[in-house]
């Protein structure tokens, strides 16, 4: 029997959040609605959704200080985040994306615009093909249990991040543009911009502790994953 992805609303206009809910409705999901972080929390606290939609502008504590709260949470880490604010400058969306938002959404948008960005941030989360085991200098990417070991220690990859860094790891050394990992990685997701790759990558590093050197920056070029000759080593021990 089809599971129906599950999407909790955190919105505090009860106008926005009916049309959003209506419209997840029509489109084979399940909305959950919370007016606040207090009703928010105790969502969370009852069930793990596949999906989070997050106002910025919220009575009490604010969108970002709950994406950054939730990101640090090992229960609520790999969940999807898309943030929905009125606040469309660049620095505001970058601030969304560094506080672990997967997408960011200016109001008012359109459903569709909504819609399209839902189902690109799931298709993010499960990759389509999954592929054998790939190690490289000591970091192991299983794509069939999602999991992200180096050296035998385990990682935690939010789904972007996990994508990502197998996208990168399957066409190891080679120099990927901004643009060319938005259209592997994201797919036809035209609404996200190239400085979302560079939050993303910057957040893959971090995740990756030790390893997080293996994606160099190209300066005018882009990025590329390596294995310098001391990890080899080390690998191969």
């Amino acid at each position: 029997m089809r599971t129906i992805p599950t999407v909790l609303v955190v919105e505090d206009e009860s106008a926005i959040a009916e049309l959003i809910a209506v419209n997840l409705r029509h489109n084979g999901f399940k909305p959950i609605w919370a007016m606040d972080s207090t009703g928010a929390q105790r969502e969370l606290d009852d069930s793990v959704p596949d999906l989070i939609l997050l106002d910025w502008m919220l009575p009490g504590e604010s969108g970002l200080t709950l994406a950054k709260r939730w990101r640090a949470d090992p229960r609520l880490k790999a969940v999807p985040l898309i943030m929905l604010t009125a606040r469309g400058d660049e620095v505001d969306r970058v601030a969304g994306l560094d506080a672990g938002a997967d997408d960011y959404i200016v109001k008012p948008f359109s459903t569709k615009e909504l819609l399209a960005r839902i189902r690109a941030v799931f298709r993010r989360r499960t990759p389509e093909s999954l592929g054998k085991p790939i190690s490289l200098g000591g970091l192991t990417l299983d794509p069939e249990t999602h999991r992200v070991t180096f050296h035998g220690q385990p990682l935690k990859l939010g789904p972007t991040e996990f994508k990502l860094l197998h996208y990168f790891m399957g066409h190891a050394e080679r120099v990927h543009s901004r643009g060319q990992l938005l259209d592997k990685v994201w797919g036809d997701h035209v609404y996200i911009e190239e400085r979302t790759v560079d939050v993303h990558v910057k957040r893959l590093r971090e995740s990756m502790a030790g390893a997080g050197a293996m994606v160099e920056t190209v300066r005018g070029a882009g990025y590329r994953f390596t294995v310098k000759p001391e990890q080899a080593v080390v690998a191969s021990a």
